[in-house]
């Protein structure tokens, strides 16, 4: 039996694209890494797995919830996250509120 995580139909999680996720402020803090490398074909499975992998923090979750993303130099905004394909190379950048945002 394998635990190989679905990302789509025909990939797993080891098969997908590597993607570097690079946290800023209170996100770094909470990630307790400046980055770290995941294996995902979309946005959604991306975020899960940085959940299953910081699940442990108690702020992880709350910082992130509330923080912007980006992959690339291209803000995710409202779309869905299952929408975004992702693709080898690409950054992922997850933005914290600042200048005067919330916190």
């Amino acid at each position: 039996m394998t635990d190989r995580l679905p990302v789509s139909d025909d990939t797993t999680a080891e098969d997908a694209p590597a993607i570097t996720v690079r946290y800023w402020g209170r996100a770094r803090t909470a990630a307790g890494v400046e980055t770290e490398v995941v294996h995902a074909a979309d946005l959604e499975a991306l975020l899960a797995e940085i959940d299953r992998r910081h699940r442990d923090s108690s702020q992880f979750r709350d910082v992130v919830g509330c923080c912007a993303v980006m992959v690339g130099e291209v803000p995710v905004g409202s779309r869905e996250p299952a929408d975004v394909r992702l693709g080898a190379g690409d950054q992922v950048e997850i933005l914290p509120p600042f200048a005067g945002g919330s916190q």
